[in-house]
């Protein structure tokens, strides 16, 4: 299985940035990659809270694959945040 050699949090927070920031979001940047690596680290907090409340799967995602293995994975991220 391919995994991403970027953490799943700091993607998060990328895309909260490029939201704020890009043209293609709410922003008026239309080249803010620079700015998204300037800003992401601002977005920590949001991107954890999302994963907060993504931790107990809903009925489709529980369909569609293990919980455990979901609760486990997400579960992963926001210990880091604790160890931090």
């Amino acid at each position: 299985m391919p995994t991403s050699a970027t953490p799943a949090i700091e993607r998060i927070a990328r895309v909260l940035a490029g939201r704020h920031l890009s043209l293609n979001g709410v922003g008026a940047d239309p080249h803010a990659s620079g700015a998204v690596d300037a800003a992401w680290r601002d977005h920590l907090d949001d991107a954890y809270a999302i994963l907060h409340t993504l931790r107990e799967p809903d009925a489709d995602m529980a369909q569609a694959g293990d919980v455990t293995v979901w609760r486990s994975m997400i579960g992963a991220v926001l210990e880091r945040r604790a160890s931090i």
